[in-house]
């Protein structure tokens, strides 16, 4: 039986891609097992999805001046020993990382051992977990055509990220019964990751009675940021996160306002949602969220509003133009190259393994 490590931590869009592999691989014959930190989210959604799960130290690699840039090289050196232990005991063919800084000790253990590496880059510009990783990554897959230029020829695969599977079978006469909502209305769905959008969710709010008189609206406002003044709100509908259900829910949307992160928006043009995206600000963030959204744009796939530029008639204005112009949006999201990434990043898993 083939052997491969998943890798990759820290947040769940360093998890999602990698359980998005999962009946794939399970299907090709492989035995799968996944290292990550010991406590990281990664641990409780690869254990839910039951697969065998090792922890090991990891530590982040700052850029700016932290006293933990004293003692987090240690957990590195620690994390790359144990690593090296799990590798040697399991013998896997093939390594697949998702990135993330659990990841590097993993990576770096890999090619000590010459096991071929597969690394997934989601943003347009590597992170700097990554950049550690690429010297040792035998290829290296990437959503966004202007990622190439940033990574070394003879390693990068334009692929686009892996979807769930399940996110595509949803059902929109399941998703306007969840919701309690109306067939014959057009349904706006605001999504803002997993812990929501304080910005975006204020700014939606502010505009509701612009709104509903043409939208029905599904809003997934993160754990505790529901406002209870506007429970029983007619033709409004507010969940701090939603799970199983969430397909139903994308299926019944006709248009979605999202913030920009990599798997996010990935999702989005799988599922040929029309969609505006409000990157997080580059103050927040390394503005690797207005770089996927603008990247997007420039595809046709999205329309963007800068959240620095948001105002209750800009806003209006871009959900009533996008729903306007939703077609034309859909049009080019299904011609996009990046709609088969499971497909092509198994191709790269088989040939990597093969080679060994």
């Amino acid at each position: 039986m083939k052997k491969i490590i998943l890798t990759g931590g820290g947040t769940a869009g360093h998890v999602t891609p990698n359980l998005a592999l999962l009946p794939s691989l399970k299907e090709a014959g492989y035995e799968i097992r996944y290292i990550g930190s010991y406590q990281g989210i990664e641990r409780k959604l690869i254990e839910n999805a039951g697969i065998p799960y090792d922890g090991i130290s990891s530590g982040k690699l700052r850029r700016y001046f932290d006293l933990k840039n004293f003692s987090d090289p240690f957990r590195v050196i620690k994390g790359y020993a144990e690593a090296k232990r799990l590798l040697k005991r399991y013998k896997p063919d093939v390594v697949f990382s998702k990135g993330g800084f659990v990841a590097v000790p993993v990576v770096l253990a890999a090619k000590h051992y010459k096991i071929p590496t597969i690394i997934h880059e989601s943003d347009m510009t590597p992170g700097l977990a990554n950049k550690i990783c690429i010297p040792s990554a035998a290829r290296v897959c990437c959503n966004f055509p202007e990622t190439m230029k940033y990574l070394p020829a003879d390693k990068a695969v334009l692929t686009g990220s892996p979807i769930r599977a399940e996110l595509l079978k949803g059902e929109r006469t399941s998703g306007l019964a969840y919701a309690h909502l109306k067939e014959e209305k057009p349904v706006l769905l605001i999504i803002g990751g997993s812990l929501g959008s304080v910005a975006v969710n204020t700014a939606v709010r502010r505009i509701l009675p612009r709104l509903l008189p043409s939208f029905q609206i599904i809003h997934i406002c993160g754990k505790g940021n529901l406002d209870e003044s506007l429970i029983g709100t007619e033709g409004y509908v507010q969940y701090e996160y939603v799970d199983a259900p969430l397909k139903h829910l994308f299926a019944a949307a006709d248009i979605v306002i999202s913030r920009a992160g990599a798997n996010s928006i990935c999702e989005l043009l799988a599922l040929r949602k029309p969609n505006l995206l409000i990157p997080l600000s580059a103050a927040a963030s390394r503005g690797d969220q207005i770089l996927n959204a603008n990247s997007f744009a420039k595809q046709g796939f999205s329309k963007v509003l800068e959240e620095e530029a948001i105002t209750d008639d800009r806003l209006c204005e871009a959900v009533n133009e996008l729903y306007a112009n939703r077609s034309s949006y859909i049009s080019a999201m299904e011609t996009s190259k990046l709609n088969h990434a499971v497909e092509t990043i198994m191709t790269l898993i088989n040939e990597c393994s093969a080679g060994k």
